[in-house]
C-alpha cells in the first residue's frame, strides 16, 4: 500500500508533464517541406501505420494495406467539388486550412489537448475524377485509427449534403 500512492502521484505527474509539453506545441512535429501534387501523385503514405491515401497502391514498398483508402468522390468538376469540401472542412474541430488553390487543399488538423497536427491533402485529379487523399501524423508510429476515421467522417459529410 506504501508504494502505491508515490505510483500514482508519478502517473498523475507525468500525465501532467505530457498535457504540459502539447500545450506548448512541443507535440506538434515539423511540417513536411515536401507536401503537393508532384507528376500526378500526392506523397506516399508513412512506412509506418500512421496514414492513409488514396494512392497507396502507387507506392510499392509503403504499408498499402494499411494505408489505402478510397478517394473522394467528385461533383464533376474541381470548381463544383472543392469549394463545398472546404467549407464542410473548415467547420470541423482543430482543422485550418493552409493552403486552397482550386483543384488543391492542405489542412492542418490540431487536436484539442496534446496538439498533435496531422497533414491532410485533398487533390481533384482531373484524370480519374475523384478527390485523391492523404492524411498522415507528423509523430508517432501509429494514428490509432485517427487519419482514417477523420477522411469517412468526411466521405459521410459529403455524401449527407
Amino acid at each position: 500500500m506504501a508504494i502505491i500512492k508515490p505510483l500514482i502521484l508519478g502517473l498523475v505527474g507525468l500525465a501532467a508533464l505530457v498535457l504540459l509539453a502539447g500545450q506548448a506545441g512541443l507535440l506538434a512535429g515539423k511540417r513536411p517541406a515536401d507536401l503537393g501534387v508532384k507528376d500526378g501523385k500526392l506523397q506516399p503514405p508513412s512506412n509506418t501505420p500512421n496514414s492513409v491515401s488514396s494512392q497507396a497502391d502507387l507506392c510499392p514498398g509503403a504499408m498499402t494495406d494499411y494505408a489505402r483508402i478510397d478517394p473522394l468522390p467528385s461533383r464533376g468538376s474541381a470548381a463544383a467539388t472543392m469549394p463545398p469540401l472546404r467549407t464542410l472542412i473548415e467547420a470541423m474541430p482543430g482543422a485550418a486550412v493552409i493552403e486552397a488553390r482550386e483543384d488543391y487543399l492542405y489542412v492542418q488538423f490540431t487536436t484539442r489537448w496534446l496538439k498533435f497536427v496531422d497533414d491532410a491533402e485533398f487533390w481533384f485529379d482531373p484524370a480519374t475524377n475523384v478527390v485523391q487523399i492523404r492524411s498522415a501524423s507528423r509523430v508517432g508510429r501509429k494514428d490509432f485509427g485517427v487519419n482514417r476515421a477523420r477522411i469517412e467522417a468526411i466521405r459521410a459529410r459529403l455524401a449527407a449534403t
